[in-house]
């Protein structure tokens, strides 16, 4: 059997374990919770949209998503990218109504998770609470350190600071395989990110391969010297919070 499918939760208990040892029982939880309601979404698709009323939490099983704003002249500002194991959000199902949009980047396969799912799950195992409380902490950690890259780095900071952090978070849920990861992000969904247009990204990347550190291309990224890479976008990955409390 597919191990996706036969252990759906599989990449956030990886998450998770870089905070925390899961247990075999917490585990079992989470898989059980993750193949309850399985839902599917196209490329571009919003899975929940800006004023729709949040019912669940989404956990992304497999594919890539982002949280977006949309402008009324059509402008778009991603603020942040979904890989799988991550949950959008932990705690949105106590407001009225969305501020922002949710889409596939990919085509995605995630879970709808039910609140009283979570109070069972932290009721039956106390520890994990803790862990998800650390997930939710570490996605607005995330968000400020955006808010760094799009006010004070240059297009060259921005970009490596970004390919840095997608490839860690990547490996911290074994989507890396040596130097190589998937890496779907167009330029227009970087440049959406980062705050720039879509040629200045073209000639940032085109710069950033040049250096060796790391070679970007659609659907793949390559990172040849991650210490280099991280140097070159002073990259610090405290805010990524990888630290373990057994």
């Amino acid at each position: 059997m597919d191990e996706n499918l036969e252990n759906p939760g599989r990449y956030l208990i990886a998450k998770l374990n870089a905070f925390m040892r899961t247990t075999s029982g917490s585990e079992d939880a989470i898989n059980e919770m993750a193949s309850r309601r399985v839902a599917y979404a196209d490329r571009g698709q919003d899975i929940i949209s800006e004023g729709d009323e949040p019912r669940t939490v989404n956990l992304l099983l497999d594919g890539w998503a982002c949280r977006y704003k949309m402008m009324e002249d059509g402008r778009r500002q991603i603020l942040a990218f979904f890989l799988p194991g991550d949950l959008a959000d932990l705690h949105v199902y106590i407001l009225n109504a969305m501020d922002h949009s949710i889409a596939a980047i990919t085509p995605i396969r995630y879970a709808r998770l039910a609140p009283k799912e979570f109070e069972e799950i932290s009721d039956a195992h106390p520890k994990l609470l803790r862990a998800l409380w650390w997930e939710s902490l570490v996605t607005g950690s995330i968000q400020r350190e955006w808010l760094v890259s799009v006010g004070q780095r240059d297009a060259l900071e921005s970009v490596a600071h970004l390919a840095c952090e997608l490839f860690l978070r990547l490996k911290t849920v074994g989507l890396v395989q040596g130097q190589l990861c998937d890496f779907p992000l167009t330029q227009l969904d970087i440049a959406d990110a980062l705050g720039m247009t879509q040629p200045h990204v073209s000639r940032t990347i085109a710069e950033l391969n040049r250096t060796g550190y790391v070679i970007l291309r659609r659907g793949q990224l390559e990172v040849k010297d991650l210490e280099r890479l991280k140097k070159l976008a002073a990259f610090n990955p405290n805010y990524l919070h990888h630290l373990r409390d057994d």
